[in-house]
Order: structure tokens, then C-alpha cells, then sequence
């Protein structure tokens, strides 16, 4: 099994800083100060671990950052949209009920392809949120293509994709309090 890591973790290295990512961490880190400065919020949504990574990202933009930021991510809120609109419209729905302007959205699918999560990206552009994607995979997937911003790791790797998200969120978040060494209480 010695033979795993390292290039386990080359792969890392090859794909977490491309070309190009810091002028798009300073476009969502502007993005941000203005929703912080137009009393806006961003709405953060994605399935499965990407949830995860959303639930975090919208605390840490939140308490870290001083930039409101919400989740759709509640069991209550996913079950009563799934029963009433079906599961591949609950986020649109949510973007629907919660959105307004001066917010943007953050959405999270390693495949890029997830039809709740491309179905809520239509409905901000209906809308004229901005939309920011974090996905992997293929280049040319529907989220990616539907994305005003968009941070693509070029990679099938679900954890390695997923944990290259985790970390370019957060680094966004600490982009905007200017430090990576802070106290958080």
C-alpha cells in the first residue's frame, strides 16, 4: 500500500492550485463584500458530502467572514419540498422562496450533473442571482455551463474533488478576514 500516497497526494498538489484560481477567489471574495454590503446572503446547496461542504461553507462565510450566508441543507425543509415539488426541484424551490437580489448562490456537485442542483442554478439565472459552481469531473458539465463563476477540479475522484472544494471555499473565507491564523470565538 505504500505505493498509494504518494501519488495520492501528487494528485492533490497537480489540482488545487490551477491556473487562473486566484483572480477567481478574489471575484468570489468580491462578490461576497458586496452581498455583505447590500444586506444580501449567500444560499449555499448541494447533495450528499457537497451538503456537507455547503453547511460549513455558509457557518464559516457567516460567523468567520461577516458575510450572511444560509443552507437549504434542513431535513424539514428537503422532505417538504422533495413531497410537494419532487426531489429534483427542492433547491430551485428553496432558491425560489429565499432568493432575492443582492444574493448570489453557491452551489456544490462533484459530477456537476445533479438535477436538483442544475435545476436550482435555471432558476437563479431566471432570476438574476449570480450563480457560483464548485464541481469536478468533466469540463463541460451542466452545472459548470450554467455558472457565472465557476471553481472545476479536473478530476473524477469524488474525495479528492470534494476535499479541493472544502479547502477552496475556505480559503475564500479567509481571504476576506485577510489571515489564515485567527481566533474564532
Amino acid at each position: 500500500m505504500k505505493n498509494f500516497y504518494k501519488p495520492y497526494y501528487d494528485e492533490y498538489f497537480r489540482l488545487i492550485f490551477p491556473e487562473n484560481i486566484e483572480s477567481r477567489f478574489e471575484k468570489f471574495k468580491n462578490i461576497a463584500l458586496d452581498i455583505k454590503n447590500n444586506d444580501g446572503k449567500l444560499m449555499f446547496a448541494g447533495n450528499g458530502a457537497s451538503a456537507s461542504i455547503s453547511e460549513h461553507g455558509a457557518v464559516d462565510f457567516t460567523k468567520q467572514g461577516g458575510v450572511r450566508a444560509v443552507t437549504f441543507n434542513e431535513a424539514n425543509l428537503i422532505t417538504c419540498f422533495s413531497n410537494d415539488f419532487g426531489y429534483d426541484h427542492w433547491v430551485s424551490e428553496a432558491v425560489k422562496f429565499y432568493g432575492k437580489k443582492d444574493d448570489a448562490l453557491v452551489l456544490i456537485s462533484v459530477s456537476g450533473e445533479s438535477p436538483s442542483v442544475i435545476n436550482a442554478a435555471k432558476v437563479a439565472k431566471e432570476l438574476e442571482i449570480p450563480v457560483i459552481t464548485f464541481s469536478g469531473r468533466d469540463s463541460n458539465n451542466s452545472l459548470k455551463s450554467l455558472g457565472d463563476l465557476n471553481f472545476w477540479v479536473d478530476s473524477h475522484a469524488y474525495n479528492i474533488v470534494e476535499c479541493i472544494h472544502m479547502i477552496w471555499v475556505t480559503t475564500v473565507i479567509d481571504a476576506l478576514i485577510g489571515k489564515a491564523v485567527y481566533e474564532v470565538s
